[in-house]
């Protein structure tokens, strides 16, 4: 049996300053060209070249392709190897990690049994090995996947199906493929509790393989929950014919309510809505009533409008003086600070006063849960809030929870699907800038949404709203809200209005799922 020479380290360390060679740099686009290099009977050789004919270098590379049935590959250098069946993928190596515009690198193998007939299926990077959109006969690339369940264990897809002849169809996770059927629909069973998991789905026949599709990505459940979990919506009762909290409470077996909005009654003195007093009035009264109960609420400062502390309060020292004024008066457990528009989100000395104060607010007081929320995009932060997290990072405000508003941001007729996207956003953001992993960083996540109509005519309706409570339940993360109790009411055909919902359903009923989280 023929096997690879072994050669002294100096010849290698020679080799290896060769292995990427230049090709003229008109040569069209990215192929991989396999070859026999030997055969003897009871066992092959091959070889492939991979050349780089674009004009920019390829981040990462990949090829696949099939061996008849009965065929092995044994062993394999110059690249790291897996396989499914009979499909085999080559990645680069660690050493290698790009192949620059213009160039050219190799790797090899040996297999067995000898008489090798040839690969079937060649794809690099998805496309064709020789280069074109895809192979000659091959299927249409799928449409693109989406997730239609998870366990702890398991991810389930679908997507549309390929034009042309198929075969079957592929689930790749990077260069691994991760299951192979005839249908238009998957599951990735064996999976940890609490991980998250990007997949792309190629379609093949006896010609080849289709290009990869979108991405799509998901996360099994069984996270652990979050220590100091709540279920608070909000409550404000400065419009929107506010109920009275314990019907609500009776109704529904919500008990944390999150109370808005604490602003400036004039500089850095804190007020109920500007005008309301800050104790002895109807929010006062509103927060015993909760607390008789056996409830309690989280005050929220801010908002999108108004005349804020934020701006308001000169220094950090002084912010967090207005905050302390209100845990003080009601001897609170959390603080929610929303930070919007452009006088608090969209400043950065104002977003670093805040963050700033809140570290003090920490300091003084133990055990207390600062919650921050900010809105998205479909996608997760933008600008802003990803500088508002990197800020909290470096700052070690010590934040407790990173709270978004998956709302008014384009979210069209998927609200479930786009706030699971912004969600998974959210929480890279959270690991790029704590360096923490994903059940840590769901841990410190939580999710604010507007039931029935938004502003932009999003419909979150209940069966969608008990979906994405369902899902942040099963990831652990620490909060769940929604704007707000006031509009947890019937009218449908209403539209947007601050009494109730704009669709048909019963009253509280938003409240009713989010006391199940």
């Amino acid at each position: 049996m023929r096997m690879r020479r072994l050669l002294p380290m100096a010849t290698i360390a020679a080799l290896a300053a060769l292995a990427v060679v230049s090709v003229p740099a008109s040569a069209a686009p990215a192929t991989a060209t396999f070859t026999k290099v030997s055969d003897w009977g009871s066992g092959f050789e091959g070889k492939f070249t991979l050349t780089n004919g674009t004009t920019s270098a390829i981040s990462g590379w990949s090829v696949s392709f099939d061996l008849p049935a009965g065929y092995s590959i044994t062993s394999s250098w110059d690249a790291v190897r897996s396989n499914s069946g009979q499909r085999y993928t080559f990645t680069n190596p660690s050493w290698a990690p790009s192949l620059p515009a213009g160039a050219s690198t190799t790797f090899g193998f040996n297999g067995s049994p000898g008489n090798f007939p040839g690969i079937a299926n060649c794809t690099f990077n998805g496309a064709s090995c020789s280069g074109g959109p895809s192979n000659p006969g091959a299927p249409g690339t799928p449409g693109a996947p989406r997730v239609t369940a998870t366990t702890n264990s398991s991810i389930s897809l679908s997507w549309g199906a390929s034009s042309g002849t198929v075969s079957g169809y592929r689930v790749y996770e990077g260069s691994a493929v991760r299951a192979t059927v005839t249908g238009t629909s998957a599951t990735v069973s064996g999976l940890g509790t609490c991980t998250s998991h990007t997949y792309e789905v190629t379609a093949f026949n006896g010609n080849g393989e289709s290009a990869r599709s979108a991405p799509v990505s998901g996360s099994t459940g069984g996270c652990p929950p979050a220590a100091g979990r709540r279920a608070a919506p909000y409550l404000y009762l400065g419009w929107g014919n506010p109920p009275t909290p314990s019907t609500v409470m009776n109704a529904t077996g919500i008990r944390w309510f999150t109370m808005a909005f604490v602003l400036s009654g004039g500089g850095c003195t804190p007020a109920w809505d500007s005008q309301r007093p800050l104790t002895g009035g109807v929010d006062a009264q509103a927060i015993a009533n909760i607390r008789a109960g056996g409830g309690d609420i989280i005050p929220s400062f801010g908002g999108w409008s108004g005349n804020k502390l934020g701006p308001n309060c000169s220094t950090p020292t002084a912010l967090a003086g207005a905050y302390q004024q209100v845990i003080n008066a009601y001897n609170l457990r959390a603080i929610d600070i929303d930070i919007e528009n452009t006088d608090e989100f969209e400043s950065e000395v104002v977003q670093d006063r805040i963050l700033n104060a809140l570290k003090i607010v920490k300091q003084n007081n133990p055990g207390i849960q600062t919650i921050i929320t900010f809105g998205t995009t479909t996608s997760g932060p933008n600008f802003w809030g990803n500088r508002l997290i990197s800020r909290a990072a470096a700052l070690q405000a010590n934040i407790d929870v990173f709270t978004i508003m998956p709302f008014d941001f384009g979210g069209g007729a998927n609200m479930f699907q786009n706030t699971v996207n912004a969600s998974e956003g959210l929480k890279n953001s959270l690991k790029t800038a704590f360096g923490w992993s994903d059940a840590t960083a769901y841990s410190h996540m939580g999710i604010s949404g507007m039931n029935g109509l938004s502003d932009q005519q999003e419909l979150t309706s209940t069966a969608t709203w008990t979906q994405i409570r369902d899902w942040a339940k099963a990831r652990g993360l620490a909060r769940l809200a929604f704007w707000s109790v006031n509009r947890d009411r019937p009218c449908a055909g209403g539209g947007v209005v601050s009494n109730c919902s704009g669709i048909a359903q019963p009253d509280w009923e938003f409240t009713r799922i989010t006391a199940g989280f």
